[in-house]
């Protein structure tokens, strides 16, 4: 299984997405993508790829999104992608993607979605909600 999340390590969705990819046994390419922004190309296709819209992965807490004018929704989904290329910040996280599709994993059990292997393995979020119990049912 090939598994790549686009990280945040300052973030606890984040840090909870790859736990619990680490928790079903699979050490993933972890990209920081505020250190290293994907390309153009990359971005493009895990937004392609995750189904949603590119408004849809845009971050617009705690970052220059209504400074620099994307909430005008004149501004072209290309616009968009040029400002989250030019402000990694933009890009919401943490985006996955694995052989079974890509995920903005907002809340991090989102990726149970797209790794099968975690479905069933005990796991505790860092706060503390349980997300798969000690049988391997996951609590809703």
């Amino acid at each position: 299984m090939s598994v790549t999340i686009y990280h945040n390590p300052e973030c606890g969705t984040s840090r909870n997405t790859l736990a619990m990819i680490r928790n079903a046994g699979v050490e993933p390419v972890i990209i920081e993508y505020l250190k290293t922004p994907p390309t153009r190309e990359t971005l493009v296709d895990l937004i392609n790829r995750s189904g949603l819209s590119v408004r849809e992965v845009i971050r617009q807490k705690g970052t220059p999104y209504t400074d620099l004018g994307l909430d005008d929704p004149l501004v072209t989904d290309d616009q968009l992608i040029d400002a989250m290329l030019e402000h990694p910040i933009l890009i919401n996280r943490p985006l996955v993607a694995t052989d079974h599709g890509v995920r903005l994993c907002r809340p991090s059990e989102v990726v149970l979605e797209i790794l099968p292997e975690a479905r069933t393995v005990p796991f505790t979020k860092e706060d503390g909600e349980v997300i798969i119990d000690e049988h391997g049912r996951r609590v809703k």
